[in-house]
């Protein structure tokens, strides 16, 4: 659908006045016809929709223009027209008009991001990661089944989907003539992924047990499903892919808790919502901390903004469109390392900062009021985990299913697809440890449902995992990733089972494995982190180190309302063979975290000896 000539208008007009910096003089607003705006396009001529540039006040466009070299691209062409250009290639190299290899490199390697693919130029040559929006991370068995369909044809090593630690969904091996109908049957069912990638809103987490949650304190679904909505659909079309937020600085995280476990981990948030009830009317809402997050260069922890809302859609939506307003229009956009909410939050100071959010909340006249932040609830409380099988408040029950590493294999999205149609309505939920929850299950199908041949004895999927590979986490790893120091998944289930195979811990333990210092695995807040680093091993043959891979080790990370961020690693440069990484984290378990060997049966040591086990 054409946007039509109003419509354009109208978001011109928007633009001017709801979206730009209050510290900016009207007169400086006015100046649309500078030299700079002149430049770029301000509309799509191929949709009529505005460009994301377009929504940018003079001032923005005039740092972006002279900014990184991310920046540069966006404005010489704008994001949003990767909308329309992943038909037009993909149209082509189907008609043997083009060839991937063609393909303007910009667009290849950046530009697509913004419909969701991200090229594996490395790993896998004109092959791509598809990530979706998932938000709360729900989605059906229909859904899960497509998945399937998608990527099959790639084959069992490249076509595979993984669950991420923001509850998404990421399709593997994806080619770029093929991209357009993935994109369309995800839009039929209700699911995009347009703008979840490279300088975007990131995919929005929620509690994994909303609705179903007998200490739920805010139901995150609506309000995951309307901040979902206010950054990716388009208000004037109905479409996905909203311009207004099509050129933002960087990406952009935000995490609404339903609960004190914190699920959602809204402490390495850009945004975090974290229920508390009014101290005075009792009302609940949410205290609000920004600038969390993790990359190369630093990761910070979020900070009390000192700001209130009331937990009803309204404010939620207006105060993060708020945020977000303020960010795209004055964040850096020259030291890509800097343009993070955090740095901004800084160089105004929180008092200002959360000053300038409430002109700006004003502003709307949507009758969204901030307050100071609550006291937090208090008393002991112990964060409860996700995995096994537990009782809801209706009576029927949760059943959490292990995916080790996260990774699903077309088969595999098939069958929990099947056990989620007999056992609990199609409905599957997926968490930030990448595991699965299915919820709403009857009593009365508890049996037959552990009996179901998914969870018997050797398949890859678990009801009642141990406590050590209960929460395992890891990153892709260097099987797709160009950035990644070491192959993860594999390695961390290696490891994982030999642990779990001698040791026992008597509370769940969180093991997370990243590739590489942008720790998309999340290694500081586990309580054992393991980060891909360069490392150096006698040569036997030579006498002489040589390099192999290697990681560095991070121990004491939390999560949950008493969250830490475990900032610098413990071990450094440690050989990632099995034979001197096992030693170093069985140590790890005994003095950190009371780990005892396991008693044996004497028919499994006997078993084991034969070569029956």
């Amino acid at each position: 659908m054409k946007y039509s000539t109003i419509a354009v208008a109208l978001a011109c007009i928007t633009s001017i006045e709801a979206f730009v910096p209050f510290q900016q003089t009207q007169q400086s607003v006015s100046a649309l016809a500078g030299s700079i705006r002149s430049e770029v396009a301000l509309v799509d001529e191929r949709t009529g929709k505005p460009t994301g540039t377009s929504f940018l006040p003079d001032d923005a466009i005039e740092r972006g223009s002279q900014g990184n070299a991310i920046e540069k691209f966006k404005f010489a062409k704008d994001g949003t027209s990767a909308w329309k250009d992943v038909y037009e290639y993909a149209a082509k190299i189907r008609a043997g008009e083009l060839n991937w290899e063609d393909v303007e490199k910009g667009d290849m390697d950046n530009r697509l991001k913004f419909v969701g693919l991200l090229h594996r130029a490395k790993r896998t040559p004109g092959q791509f990661m598809m990530r979706l929006k998932v938000p709360n991370g729900i989605v059906n068995s229909d859904q899960m089944r497509f998945y399937a369909d998608s990527v099959e044809k790639y084959g069992p090593n490249e076509g595979v989907v993984d669950i991420t630690t923001r509850q998404n969904i990421q399709l593997r091996g994806v080619k770029l003539e093929d991209a357009p109908d993935i994109i369309d049957g995800l839009h039929a069912r209700n699911q995009t992924t347009f703008q979840s990638a490279l300088d975007s809103v990131r995919n929005m987490v929620g509690n994994p047990l909303a609705g179903i949650d007998d200490n739920e304190m805010v139901d995150t679904r609506e309000l995951c499903n309307a901040l979902n909505d206010l950054v990716s659909l388009d208000p004037v079309t109905g479409t996905r892919g909203n311009p207004m937020w099509g050129n933002l600085p960087r990406k952009f995280n935000i995490a609404v808790s339903g609960n004190r476990d914190d699920y959602a981990h809204t402490h390495i948030n850009d945004i975090g919502l974290q229920p508390c009830p009014h101290a005075e009317t009792g009302e609940m809402g949410f205290n609000v901390v920004l600038g969390g997050y993790m990359s190369i260069k630093r990761v910070a922890e979020s900070i009390d903004s000192n700001m209130w809302i009331p937990a009803d859609r309204n404010s939620v939506v207006t105060l993060c469109e708020a945020i977000i307003r303020i960010f795209r229009d004055e964040s850096e956009r020259k030291d890509r390392q800097k343009a993070r909410l955090m740095w901004l939050v800084e160089k105004y100071g929180v008092a200002e900062f959360k000053n300038a959010v409430m002109r700006e909340v004003e502003s709307y006249k949507r009758g969204v009021t901030i307050q100071n932040s609550q006291p937090a609830p208090t008393g002991d409380y112990e964060r409860r985990d996700l995995s096994g099988i537990h009782k809801q408040p209706d009576g029927k029950y949760r059943v959490g299913v292990l995916v080790p590493a996260g990774r699903l294999h077309p088969a595999d999205c098939r069958t929990i697809a099947d056990v989620a149609d007999k056992y609990c309505d199609g409905e599957i939920r997926l968490t930030v440890e990448q595991n699965i929850i299915l919820p709403n299950v009857d009593v009365s199908q508890l049996d037959a449902l552990k009996k179901e041949p998914a969870f018997k004895s050797g398949s890859r999927f678990k009801l009642t995992p141990g406590n050590i590979e209960a929460n395992l986490v890891s990153c892709t790893g260097a099987q797709f990733c160009g950035l990644a120091l070491i192959e993860t998944k594999s390695n961390a289930e290696q490891l994982v089972d030999a642990l779990e195979e001698k040791w026992s811990v008597d509370k769940p333990l969180r093991i997370h494995w990243t590739g590489c210092p942008n720790s998309c695995g999340q290694v500081q807040v586990a309580d054992i982190g393991i980060m891909g680093a360069p490392a150096k091993k006698l040569d036997p043959e030579t006498g002489k180190n040589k390099a192999v891979p290697g990681c560095n080790i991070f121990v004491g990370g939390r999560i949950g309302e008493d969250a830490h961020l475990a900032i610098e690693p413990d071990y450094k440069n440690i050989p990632l063979d099995l034979d001197d990484l096992l030693p170093i984290v069985e140590n790890i378990l005994v003095e950190k975290f009371g780990a005892v060997p396991k008693k044996k049966r004497k028919r499994d040591v006997l078993k084991k000896l034969v070569g029956m086990a």
